[in-house]
């Protein structure tokens, strides 16, 4: 069985994966990114990855408000590593298929074959409307097409002299893109409609999954792995953890406790409202949710040994194959994690 992967989700928003006031706020830095990147590679991760981001959703904290441009930084961070696994997000529905081929074409050979392209294809109306990209008319299950056609599309100008393609969303004629990578960038995509793991398991390597219990992430990932297969394919199934750690698990506790004291309400509610929830339900849930939303993922906190037993439980328990870990403070947390967890799960995973 291959190894479980571990990585990190880069900070590329100002303020991390945190709602709050009272949590660590990374800026929206090439300088903050760098070094999550740099610790990354130096304490044993796997894959480094960031997303796509265009509007933010204001508060106190002006969560998101600042954010750097993913293709690009994960370029420069190609460079400032060696050996971890670099994966970028793209828009569908922002970068023509022809520009994005080319782009991750060249991130594959900056990084030395090391390059993944996270593809999205836009979930968050207010992003792109303020720059007139988002087609109201498209449903759910239109994106998805779109989406398809339009990943077909990049991999044949991956691997073709020469690719035409007409098709309601774009076009190409006699479209040329050379280089070709040697390997093909790895491809992810994250969701758990339909939609998506219909997707995922005839074109993703990679398939990031959300579940509101552990019975629920584990019938998802069977469920992307049996397509797979049925497929002639293989996609690996991934979800997120923020990592809350400490010396002991009150002192864990305890930094807990005090971020969600800091839950910033007013940006909750936008992002809601960006969901398409209408306003006065989405500000009545921000005002009633528990503090504990500062945390936008399921997140562990406790001691070396808690973090290490709640890991190595939801992976197994889940049939994972990795996880896409948030640190909130992405110095001291990460290299603590690199020093107290990490070769434990790999040892883990060794003798498994």
């Amino acid at each position: 069985m291959p190894a479980k992967e571990y990585g990190v989700f880069l900070p590329i928003g100002n303020g991390g994966w945190m709602l709050s006031t009272t949590a660590p706020h990374p800026e929206a830095s090439y300088r903050w990114n760098r070094r999550a990147a740099v610790h990354a590679e130096s304490i044993g991760l796997d894959f480094i990855m960031s997303m796509a981001k265009w509007r933010g959703f204001g508060g106190t904290t002006d969560h998101w408000g600042r954010s750097l441009e993913s293709m690009t930084m994960m370029a420069a961070l190609a460079e400032a590593t060696t050996r971890v696994r670099i994966w970028a997000t793209l828009h569908a529905n922002v970068h023509h298929p022809a520009v994005a081929a080319k782009m991750l074409a060249t991130l594959q050979d900056v990084s030395g074959g090391r390059a993944g392209l996270n593809i999205v294809n836009g979930s968050y109306a207010g992003e792109f409307e303020q720059f007139g990209l988002w087609d109201p008319e498209l449903s759910h299950e239109d994106r998805y097409r779109m989406t398809e056609l339009w990943t077909e599309a990049v991999c044949r100008l991956w691997t073709e002299p020469s690719v035409t393609m007409h098709t309601p969303y774009f076009d190409l004629v006699d479209c040329e893109s050379r280089p070709h990578p040697a390997v093909p960038p790895t491809l992810i995509s994250a969701g758990k409609s339909e939609d998506a793991r219909r997707f995922q398991a005839r074109y993703a390597d990679g398939a990031f999954l959300a579940a509101e219990s552990l019975e629920e992430m584990k019938a998802l990932s069977a469920d992307v792995h049996a397509r797979s297969k049925a497929n002639g394919r293989v996609c690996r199934t991934y979800s997120m953890l923020t990592v809350v750690q400490d010396e002991t698990d009150a002192l864990a506790a305890a930094k807990v406790r005090r971020w969600s004291a800091g839950l910033d309400r007013e940006a909750l509610a936008r992002m809601r409202g960006s969901w398409g929830v209408p306003e006065d339900q989405a500000r009545a849930w921000a005002e009633g949710a528990q503090g504990e939303a500062a945390f936008q993922t399921a997140y562990v906190a406790g001691s070396a040994r808690t973090v290490i037993d709640h890991i190595g439980y939801i992976v197994h328990e889940a049939d994972l194959d990795g996880l896409m870990l948030i640190f909130p403070s992405y110095d001291e947390d990460m290299l603590l994690f690199g020093e107290t967890v990490l070769p434990a799960l790999r040892a883990r995973d060794a003798r498994s």
